[in-house]
């Protein structure tokens, strides 16, 4: 790929902020995105903001009591698009951001702060009912459903004696009928387990020996397909989910994408090949994923096992020297993006070209 035809990240709009942000969101179907965080009293917020005229207009600041610090759309109707949020006193909230006061649903969910959050079965994406999975410093990860009051419809936890890890990450995915669906959760430790919420089991369990900081299937509506894990060391792992062989797991392919901690992975709603990893050193990094030859080979004894494809690097681009804290593609605009720093910062982007890929 020569340099003319290669993508390029674009700063269109940067906006600076007057508190720690540490996610935003694109509201869907709009040209609105709402950013969380908390103000330096201690309280939380929440912006939403339109797109105008290459501008960023505030069209609502909502403060909370206790600090934001994740939240999805991912189990609200296109309809409502409410935003579900997590906090650090380990409040679950739901919000109609047309009617902010008062949470549509709230729960006292953990212990803890609520590090990670994630929404499936809404906006139309993945199939079964609407649910919200919570990862927290507690150790426990629990799994939501908001039209059930109180009590989650499931809960994991270390068993006793086990030393409870913080979980920094909760992914959804296997979710392509009304029975199958999985939870991702990655821990401080370099723990990842793979939650079969069908049979209510632990699937699969790796260690990729440095803190898992982000964890996404390349889409959450279909048979597991592929799963990029990053972590603290500059590095990504991505896990072929198509065959898992009984000793060995699933197939994977690491990369050292970053000179530091490899803060969060999405994946491009309309490629699920492509997908941008942001850095602690405040950068941004577009790969590409190639499937082999053959996905799956037969080992020594005839069992079938997987094989990682490869990944390549597209473009990088240096935004921030703070680490990016949160990231997200417009689900409706191809190469359109949002994310955040710890420079307090709310960056806009445009990736070019993406179609051509």
């Amino acid at each position: 790929m020569s340099a003319f035809e290669k993508p390029q990240i674009i700063a269109h709009i940067q906006k600076g902020l007057n508190y720690t942000v540490f996610d935003c969101k694109w509201v869907p179907c709009s040209a609105k995105f709402v950013t969380m965080g908390n103000f330096a009293r201690g309280t939380g917020v929440i912006q939403l903001y339109e797109i105008q005229h290459g501008d960023l207009k505030l069209l609502r600041e909502i403060e909370k009591a206790k600090p934001i610090k994740c939240g999805t759309f991912g189990a609200t109707s296109l309809q409502q698009r409410y935003l579900a949020t997590g906090d650090f006193a380990g409040n679950l909230h739901i919000w109609n951001l047309e009617a902010p006061e008062i949470p549509v649903y709230s729960v006292k969910g953990h212990k803890e702060i609520i590090n990670t959050i994630d929404g499936v079965g809404g906006l139309g994406i993945g199939e079964g009912a609407p649910e919200i999975v919570t990862g927290s410093r507690d150790g426990t990860v629990k799994v939501w459903d908001p039209r059930q009051k109180d009590d989650p419809v499931a809960n994991m936890e270390p068993v006793q004696g086990e030393n409870k890890r913080d979980c920094w990450t909760v992914a959804f995915g296997n979710a392509y009928n009304q029975e199958e669906r999985v939870v991702c959760a990655g821990y401080d430790n370099g723990d990842i387990k793979l939650f079969d919420l069908r049979n209510m089991s632990l699937r699969w369990e790796t260690n990729i020996k440095n803190g898992v900081c982000s964890l996404e299937f390349d889409r959450k509506d279909i048979s597991m397909n592929k799963l990029v894990a990053t972590s603290l060391e500059g590095k990504f792992h991505v896990f072929d989910m198509r065959t898992q062989h009984p000793t060995k797991g699933f197939a994977s392919v690491s990369e050292k994408a970053h000179k530091s901690t490899v803060w969060q992975v999405r994946h491009l709603p309309q490629n699920r090949e492509l997908f941008l990893t942001a850095g602690g050193a405040g950068s941004l990094h577009l790969w590409k994923y190639e499937y082999p030859i053959q996905r799956s080979k037969k080992d020594s004894e005839g069992v079938e096992m997987g094989v990682a494809g490869s990944v390549s690097l597209l473009q990088n681009v240096t935004l921030s020297t703070q680490p990016i804290s949160s990231l997200d593609w417009s689900p409706d605009k191809r190469g359109l993006c949002i994310c955040s720093s710890f420079d307090q910062m709310v960056r806009v982007l445009i990736i070019t070209k993406l179609h051509k890929i």
